[in-house]
């Protein structure tokens, strides 16, 4: 049997993340993000969900560094559900999402630095990354040619 479990937000933060340690060392980092609905409700205003977000090593410290309350983000993850008993003996559930890639949504601002202080334009910080371009056409589109019949389809 099948199974997919992959889920693709992108929203804000509405605070600060957390950056932690377990006590092996390992980073881990939880925020929330608010993502609004993409229709209005009945008053005719847009209204938000909010999700858990938890990241792990790289990724966490990656969330800490750069992103702050407000700020944009993408994630893309799964979906994962855990259960514990509290210190009341009460049993306890959250759905949380487990991010496996985290990237910026927001073009950075000229003297602002990802994380939200001013700082000196720097080499290492992620605004100096040039995407390279995958055109093999030099800008010219490439000529197909026509088939005339589905006897020359491939499929």
């Amino acid at each position: 049997m099948a199974s997919l479990n992959k889920v693709v937000l992108i929203g804000n933060l509405t605070a600060d993340p957390e950056l932690k340690q377990t006590p092996n060392g390992i980073s881990v980092c939880n925020f929330s993000i608010g993502v609004t609905r993409r229709y209005k409700n009945a008053e005719g205003r847009y209204d938000s969900d909010f999700f858990n977000i938890v990241t792990w090593r790289s990724t966490a410290e990656f969330v800490s560094k750069y992103f702050r309350k407000g700020k944009s983000i993408c994630i893309v993850g799964s979906l994962q559900q855990r259960t514990w008993v509290d210190q009341q003996q009460q049993k306890r559930y959250v759905v949380e999402v487990v991010a496996d890639e985290v990237s910026f949504v927001d073009k950075m601002d000229s003297g602002q630095s990802y994380g939200g202080q001013a700082a000196e334009p720097t080499r290492d910080t992620a605004d100096t990354y040039n995407p390279p371009s995958y055109s093999s056409t030099g800008g010219q589109a490439d000529t197909f040619e026509d088939l005339t019949g589905d006897d020359d389809l491939p499929f």
